[in-house]
């Protein structure tokens, strides 16, 4: 997604192709172009139904917001014929989680539990906060994270208030719920960092409203998979929704791990790229054993499984194959697929046995 001016079908295009259904926004605005008379509770004509069982819907209609949000090529190309719409993207069908960082201008809270619920403050730390900025690197600084406000985590986007939207995909077979917007105000991750995910939707990069432009900063293009030690803070915050109990979990798990193998064999600048071969096909094989035990709902030996697969993981870690924060996504991504109903265990899990690993540097021929 280009940092300059884009039409907005092109926008819209470019999400679709990736899987994100997306819905026009009023021209000029960040919300929705109001539907119908019958489907709008401003009008007089207005008749109470569920927006998912709307008639419109079907019929391609921009009634009820973000539940109009479509795939669908032709209806893009129609509904922005009006070149000055804007692009909107539905987060819960699109499977993201989106941090929105404000930089209101309001008093910060003066008691820590109000900033950052669940995470110790000092009264300097407390002193320091301005706006969500702030809250949002005292979050990373808190789990040892680099700030995630620079643009080098993920896609992130600069708002035209100076606000920021940091865009993740959600891991494999687990649904979140937002905290602003859309249907309902749920649970907090911190003060002036709100989280759109089901039942909301956020505004696309290149959307041109009154007050400004939408933009990307940073290099990065692509939503990422959200980082496990974001994932924790949003579990413990009540962002999780409940898995579906008895639900198969999908057959095959992609190899994040893998993946960020050969991107540190290819970043290393020399050297010999069998270990790299090794760690990767090291850590499919751990991975795939996790989100293997899916195939039942139980009795699989999931914990156990997943303990050693972060022993291992752990171990490549410890021997520079890969970094310790792509270890443990790849390992909750694959845990996930397996028991979506248990991240809090999972996450515990892991923690335990990459530390365990981290011991002892794993490399070609050894065996564990």
């Amino acid at each position: 997604m280009s940092t300059g001016e884009v039409e907005p079908v092109r926008v819209a295009r470019w999400f679709a192709g990736r899987g994100y259904p997306v819905f026009p926004l009023a021209p000029g605005r960040k919300t929705p172009i109001r539907g119908c008379r019958r489907c709008s509770q401003h009008s007089a004509e207005y008749v109470p139904h569920p927006a998912q069982e709307c008639a419109c819907l079907a019929r391609g209609g921009l009634c009820h917001g973000f539940y109009a949000a479509t795939l669908d090529p032709d209806l893009i190309e129609h509904w922005w014929t009006v070149g000055d719409r804007g692009v909107a993207v539905a987060t819960g069908p699109a499977n993201l989680v989106i941090v929105d960082v404000d930089r209101h201008n309001s008093t910060p809270p003066q008691q820590a539990v109000q900033l950052l619920p669940g995470v110790d403050l000092t009264p300097a730390q407390v002193a320091q906060v301005k706006d969500g900025v702030d809250v949002l690197r005292l979050l990373a600084q808190s789990r040892n994270q680099p700030d995630p406000s620079t643009g080098e985590l993920t896609m992130t986007v600069r708002t035209p208030s100076g606000g920021l939207h940091l865009w993740f995909r959600a891991p494999a077979r687990t649904a979140w719920r937002g905290s602003a917007g859309g249907d309902h105000h749920g649970p907090v991750l911190g003060w002036q960092l709100d989280v759109r995910a089901r039942g909301g939707y956020i505004v696309a990069p290149g959307t041109r409203t009154a007050a400004g432009t939408y933009r990307v900063v940073g290099e990065r293009r692509e939503p990422v998979l959200l980082p496990s030690w974001l994932a924790g803070e949003l579990t413990h915050t009540g962002h999780l929704l409940p898995g579906t109990a008895g639900e198969r979990a999908e057959p095959a798990v992609p190899n994040r791990a893998r993946a960020a193998a050969l991107a540190a064999r290819r970043g290393s600048g020399g050297g010999s790229a069998e270990p790299g071969r090794w760690a990767e096909r090291t850590a499919a094989t751990v991975l795939d054993a996790v989100a293997d035990c899916g195939r039942v709902p139980e009795g699989a030996g999931w914990s156990g499984v997943l303990n050693r697969a972060a022993f291992t993981l752990g171990g490549l870690v410890a021997g520079g194959h890969i970094t310790e924060e792509a270890a443990r996504t790849a390992l909750l991504d694959a845990a996930l697929r397996a028991r979506p109903a248990k991240q809090a265990a999972a996450l515990g899990i892991i923690r335990s046995g990459l530390a365990a690993g981290t011991r002892q540097a794993l490399h070609p021929r050894d065996e564990r």
